[in-house]
């Protein structure tokens, strides 16, 4: 049986992302409130990572912790903000949720991990691409591709028991597809994996900031739906 979760960090990496990092943390701090005041404490925390821009202005405004590097590779990052959050934690009851800046959870997000932690030590949840950054046609092609709950895996809808994390040492330093390698280390040692919960709305740009990450391949179903 697993045991309870008292603690909640949140970690949220961010490449100049002054733009979206505000709408991210208001919808955050919403999931947080909507826990209610006998819930989990919660600590939020933004990686500025090789900001050139405004981006730590808008995290100071938010009143989150920030920490930062200098890697420009997502890994890094979120493994940054998960020691930083992490200090004085009790590993066995402390859940670890990342996302990512540019996307915007919805109000149930964290209960839907703190209900996953009830039964198991890893969350693999949902995200969509926003709407109105895709033709019709290219979002209908991404819901077609990912009818499976729990499947897929992104960052921006990911948690873990801290413990469970630790376990398998953490986010690789590795600028794209670390959360799929996490999730694959966890599974390796038999960790229960749920799927499920409300999606987290990401952005639907084609121009990312991790090579080969999401926005790569929204960008393979746009050039799919081009007429050759």
């Amino acid at each position: 049986m697993t045991r309870g979760i008292d603690r909640i960090n949140v970690v949220v990496p961010a490449h100049d992302e002054a733009v979206l990092l505000g709408r991210c943390l208001t919808h955050v701090r919403a999931a947080v409130d909507a826990l209610g005041p006998q819930g989990p404490d919660v600590r939020v925390v933004v990686v500025l990572d090789a900001c050139g821009d405004s981006s730590a202005a808008v995290a100071a405004r938010a009143g989150v912790t920030v920490v930062e590097c200098a890697a420009r590779n997502v890994g890094v990052a979120r493994a940054v903000g998960v020691e930083a959050a992490g200090a004085g934690a009790d590993p066995a009851a402390t859940w670890l949720a990342t996302t990512d800046a540019d996307s915007v959870v919805p109000r149930g997000w964290l209960l839907d991990h703190l209900a996953a932690s009830l039964a198991h030590d890893v969350l693999v949840g949902g995200v969509r691409p926003d709407p109105a950054d895709l033709p019709d046609e290219v979002l209908g092609a991404w819901l077609a591709a990912h009818t499976r709950v729990g499947h897929h895996v992104h960052g921006a809808n990911l948690g873990v028991r801290l413990s469970a994390y630790r376990a398998v040492g953490g986010f690789r330093p590795i600028p794209t597809g670390e959360d799929v390698a996490l999730v694959a280390d966890l599974r390796s040692l038999g960790v229960a994996v749920a799927g499920g919960g409300h999606p987290v709305v990401t952005s639907g740009r084609v121009q990312g900031r991790a090579p080969d990450g999401f926005a790569g391949y929204l960008r393979t179903l746009v050039a799919a739906r081009e007429p050759a």
